[in-house]
Order: C-alpha cells, then structure tokens, then sequence
C-alpha cells in the first residue's frame, strides 16, 4: 500500500469495494478509499511504479535470487508480477483474502494465470502462514485494508509464525507506514519474533518504511560489498539497488565501514 492519494478521479472500473483509476497512462487499484494500494504503468506493465514497491526488493542485496517465495496480499500484483517476469528460476506463491481483488488484478493488472511457478490462494494469509508447510526464501508482506494495517498480519503470532515458515537465510520483508501510530510497535513485534536481526529502508518518498527481518544472522556486511552487490543488481533488474544501501544508513546502526542489524529502530531515526 502507498500512501498517496488520488482525488477526483472517476473509476474506471469497480467490483464490490474495489475499483481502479487510471490517469497520464498509470493505472491504479484502490480498496474502499482513495489510497493507492497498487500502479502499474500501461507502457510497462510489468515494471514497479511506485517506489516502496522496488525498496522491498531490497532483500536482494543479502542473498541470492530465492527459489521460493510467498507474497501476503496481492493489490495490483506489482511485485507479483515483476518477480514472475524477473526472476525465472523463483516460484512464487499469492495469498490473497479477497476474491474481487484477484478479479480485478487479473482483468485489469495483467496479473498472470496460474502455471508450474505462479499460484494464488484467494485466502486468510495469517491462517495459511500458521499451518504446518514447506519453507520459503522470502515471505513478503503488504497487509492493508483500505485504511489501516490488517491486524491479524501484524501480530506477534503472525511474525513468529513467518519466522517457521522461512527456510535458512531466509527473509521477511514487511512494508509499513512510517507515520502510523503503531509502527514503534510493530517494529518492536517484529525484533521480538526475529532475534537475528532486523534492518529498516525507508522508500524513496516520505512515507513508508520497508523492514527486513532474517532467521539466521546475516552478519554485518561491509559498505563495500554491499555497493559491489547494488550495482550487480542494478545491472541485472534495473531498480536502484544503490539507493537501497545508502537508505539503510538513515534507519540502522553502522559506521563507516558496515552496516549492522540490531534492534530498536523508531520512526524518525
């Protein structure tokens, strides 16, 4: 979810409490309020728009591309897509609890249909994590309604339940509003779940903040390494990987020659 908002616009097409927008060639999905959960740009549909959408690939620059990764909420499929279009060696895994935002993102988003490594379970994401399953690389979540985070998938249940799901060296990427009242909280739930460290990057334009939270420790990794690694991913994604590392100096303890994952982040740090 991105918190811009999108007045005046007439929708282009509603079902139930979705409806989608389209203006100057962006095409953006909303639930129950002007807030823009999702854009896609028809010249490149497959493409991140918005830029909290590329900061949570950010997990990138701490490991391999992943084999398999589960997405918590589906919107407009930008990271879906992106990872089905970008990424050829991952499957990936949609857990979606609205059956009109899978219609919409599918007629709309040019979401694609289900094959051999893409599938959606229309879903509740926080029952599904918690079930006894086979791991993943990278869970990645982006849970809000039209208005608020969706509590059930930010709990400390949820969290410890992510952390099970994860296979070694595995991620969660959460993306989060900087400005919400909860958020020292949340960040707080998130540390508690994952006492191996956890790193905040704050997206592009104020507002949201993405978290990644490891299972295993990911060691404190050199300045150095790390803009070796951007501009490999640059190359490889054209996202601006490079931005990522000097946006993870602004939220998390470091000194001039690494970057360290600690606990206590808060907004404004």
């Amino acid at each position: 979810m991105n918190f811009l908002f999108n007045w005046r616009r007439r929708p282009l097409a509603k079902t139930g409490s979705v409806y989608v927008t389209e203006k100057s060639g962006v095409r953006s999905l909303h639930i129950e309020s002007e807030t823009i959960q999702s854009s896609m740009r028809l010249a490149r549909p497959n493409d991140l728009e918005l830029a909290y959408t590329r900061s949570m690939m950010g997990f990138l620059l701490f490991g391999p591309a992943p084999r398999r990764v589960l997405l918590v909420g589906l919107g407009g499929g930008s990271l879906a897509k992106f990872i089905y279009h970008r990424l050829p060696g991952t499957a990936s895994e949609v857990l979606e609890i609205s059956p009109d935002v899978v219609a919409v993102a599918q007629r709309w988003f040019q979401v694609p249909a289900g094959d051999g490594r893409f599938m959606i379970r229309v879903c509740d994401g926080a029952a599904f994590v918690a079930q006894p399953g086979p791991g993943y690389d990278a869970i990645v979540v982006d849970g809000y309604d039209g208005s608020a985070q969706v509590e059930a998938l930010s709990s400390r249940e949820f969290y410890d339940a992510c952390r099970r799901r994860l296979d070694a060296r595995g991620v969660l990427v959460v993306n989060l509003w900087g400005s919400d009242r909860k958020f020292n909280d949340t960040v707080e739930r998130i540390e508690a779940a994952f006492p191996a460290g956890t790193l905040c990057l704050p997206a592009e334009k104020p507002g949201n903040v993405i978290v990644f939270a490891f299972r295993d420790p990911p060691g404190h990794p050199r300045w150095d390494d790390l803009d070796a690694r951007a501009r490999e991913l640059e190359a490889r994604y054209g996202l601006e990987f490079g931005r990522f590392v000097r946006g993870l100096r602004k939220m998390n303890p470091c000194d001039g020659e690494r970057l360290y994952t600690s606990h206590g982040v808060t907004a404004g740090s």
